[in-house]
């Protein structure tokens, strides 16, 4: 008569906190490793922009004060507000330089454009800025009247439009508008605002285009071959 081998059960001491006791039988997790980050502190460069000084002529006058920035001369008068991320300092000599109060990425960028900013005020208030357009287009005209200007660009109407105080405009054998003063962001944007009444088309260029403007041109449809 064949013998039985009897195997006693045995209970696992170990314990699991995902699958839990069954039947007396439990499995057991290894210790989880904490892996810590290693932060790595990103260092700024110096804008190429930003740490060009900027030179003051003589007849413009600075007042500065904290963060505000006052620039007036012969043109006109005109005010900043720098924010906290930069700093300007005038030196003995007369020139001003922008620099960073923080390094970060943010004040990297602000030091460049903050720097632009800055030197156009200097050259707007001393010398000036203008804007050249040009219409391009059969009955296409501008003319002024009183401080109004008054555009033909094929519409039904004429378009009219109020120039902003402190800007000058000239408009030369009916096509050609320059747009003048000592704010340059003024000047854009009002050279901006007429040319989008009627923007150069790329088949055959009509519209009205700065006048350094390249217009792409493109290809009419080909006729039907023979």
């Amino acid at each position: 008569m064949a013998s039985t081998l009897t195997i006693p059960f045995q209970t696992s001491n170990f314990r699991s906190t995902f699958l839990g006791e069954k039947n007396g039988f439990s499995v057991s997790t290894m210790p989880v490793c904490h892996i810590g980050l290693l932060r790595k502190t990103i260092e700024c460069k110096e804008s190429r922009i930003g740490k060009q000084p900027i030179q003051v002529p003589s007849n413009v006058i600075i007042a500065l004060q904290g963060q505000d920035l006052k620039v007036k001369g012969p043109l006109g008068e005109l005010s900043i507000l720098y924010p906290r991320e930069v700093k300007i300092e005038r030196e003995d000599s007369g020139i001003l330089r922008v620099k960073k109060a923080v390094e970060t990425r943010r004040a990297k960028q602000m030091h460049g454009l903050f720097r632009t900013l800055t030197d156009n005020m200097v050259v707007g208030v001393s010398r000036g800025f203008e804007k050249k357009l040009q219409l391009v287009g059969v009955g296409y005209r501008a003319m002024l009247e009183g401080k109004d200007l008054v555009l033909n660009l094929g519409f039904s109407h004429p378009v009219r439009m109020a120039i902003p105080d402190g800007l000058q405009v000239k408009v030369e054998e009916n096509t050609r508008i320059t747009v003048s003063g000592y704010d340059k962001c003024a000047i854009g944007q009002f050279a901006a605002s007429i040319r989008q009444w009627r923007p150069p088309e790329p088949y055959k260029g009509k519209g009205v285009k700065y006048a350094d403007e390249v217009v792409r041109r493109k290809e009419g449809k080909a006729g039907k071959k023979k």
